[in-house]
């Protein structure tokens, strides 16, 4: 590793594809988490976003450990402790922080994480913070959904998400709704 980089990343394999972690190298904080986009290489969307990141084996990274488990359908309690949450304040930490509190094989609507954080009507602005989250999975926007339990907005595409929250249990009606017992 380049004693001048500022950031290392690490891949993970899995079901829904590669995904991306990136880590500040002196801190070792957690600055990114990259789902997978279809027809660009995680590698390419980690370069551009961290020009001069370098690659680390995972290993025994903690949170790559947790990610891998995740994603093989354990059930993992994320710690947010190694966050980078520096640049995220007011409004924007305060839905992240409701967001990590929404239980596994459960699910919040928009407008229910806007009126729990005491802004009735404010659901749009809750899809705002959650297209911005810097750290999906571990702060689980997949299970942030639309009103009735429709599905909107993931970065990784709305397959991933319905493919994630049915990993965790969740289940649908026959139209693509997530059905009305998981959602809280």
């Amino acid at each position: 590793m380049s004693r001048n980089c500022s950031s290392v990343y690490h891949l993970i394999p899995s079901a829904i594809g590669e995904v991306g972690v990136v880590r500040r190298a002196e801190r070792r904080s957690l600055q990114q988490i990259l789902l997978p986009r279809q027809g660009r290489s995680m590698d390419e969307l980690i370069r551009e976003a961290f020009p001069g990141a370098v690659p680390e084996k995972a290993g025994r990274d903690p949170i790559c450990l947790q990610l891998r488990a995740f994603l093989g359908g354990e059930a993992v309690d994320f710690s947010i402790g190694e966050l980078d949450l520096d640049g995220v304040g007011g409004f924007a930490r305060r839905v992240l922080m409701a967001d990590h509190a929404i239980p596994r094989g459960r699910v919040r609507t928009y407008g229910g994480l806007a009126t729990k954080l005491g802004i009735p009507g404010g659901a749009r602005a809750v899809g705002n913070v959650m297209a911005g989250n810097p750290f999906p999975l571990v702060i689980p926007c997949h299970r942030v959904v639309g009103s009735g339990g429709n599905l909107h907005g993931f970065g990784g595409g709305l397959p991933m998400k319905r493919a994630l929250l049915a990993m965790e249990g969740v289940c649908f009606d026959d139209r693509g709704r997530v059905c009305s017992d998981h959602i809280i």
